[in-house]
């Protein structure tokens, strides 16, 4: 059987977690090592300046737990580096209270532990719930099962060199969910305000505040995708190199020589 690392950036009390385990013990032999907190918008955080501390617990059925004090990005590099005995075959990050989509990925916590594991030649899904108006998400045990399914698919081929799966639901019960579809990143659109408070000494602090992003639903995207009904896959791959503007740059004719006066 395969041995399956879950984790998240939302905190080892995090609902998703037992039922992602739930799902994947069918395949392979699961372990969870999550943050003792939430990290959102963590993007990929690497703990270098002070020590990582973890205790050892199990969810409710059994299944390991590894809590640490690091970000999610550390629990999948201290997993990987030894803390867990049995290597993982493959890191299934999330299931996210919140969906990440278009620029997202750049501040996700959840993305960035995929990320992590596809540093180290592991494959990886990162795996999201939208959520509605009023924060109430849609069928996590459905969410869980279709990764489950995919981890099913990484598994038989084997991994993809730099890459991951970006994995996000809509906030619809399964039986609603209209099907699944291949994407690319949209176009989030945030609409972040910068609040600025007195303490009581009357020092001025600063909070980023502002309503919840938005997006343009193009079809064909990972925005449109969840407005339509659909899950979105899009692949992702850490070689972010625009080659196109490569293209263009060969054509400034650059010159040390002409920084000299």
């Amino acid at each position: 059987m395969a041995n399956i690392l879950i984790t998240n950036d939302d905190g080892h009390q995090a609902p998703a977690l037992p039922a992602l385990a739930r799902a994947l013990s069918k395949i392979g032999a699961v372990t969870v090592f999550a943050p003792d907190h939430n990290w959102s918008a963590a993007g990929h955080t690497k703990t270098m300046h002070k020590p990582l501390r973890i205790d050892h617990s199990a969810l409710p059925d059994g299944t390991p737990l590894y809590v640490t004090t690091g970000t999610p990005s550390d629990c999948v590099g201290l997993a990987l580096l030894g803390v867990v005995s049995q290597q993982p075959d493959l890191v299934i990050s999330g299931i996210n209270h919140g969906s990440n989509v278009g620029h997202d990925v750049t501040y996700s916590g959840t993305v960035a532990a995929a990320m992590e594991a596809a540093v180290f030649g592991i494959p990886a899904i990162a795996a999201s719930q939208e959520l509605q108006g009023d924060g109430s998400g849609g069928d996590l045990d459905f969410a869980a099962q279709v990764v489950a399914l995919l981890a099913r698919k990484m598994l038989a081929e084997g991994p993809v060199p730099n890459s991951l799966l970006n994995v996000n639901f809509p906030a619809l019960p399964g039986a609603q969910v209209r099907g699944i579809q291949i994407t690319r990143l949209g176009q989030r659109v945030y609409q972040d305000v910068l609040i600025q408070r007195l303490d009581p000494k009357g020092r001025p602090y600063y909070w980023i505040g502002g309503a919840p992003p938005d997006g343009v639903a193009i079809a064909g995207t990972d925005i449109g995708a969840l407005a339509e009904g659909f899950v979105s896959i899009t692949p992702l791959n850490l070689d972010m190199t625009d080659r196109a503007l490569m293209a263009k740059l060969a054509g400034w004719d650059l010159n040390l020589r002409d920084t000299i006066d």
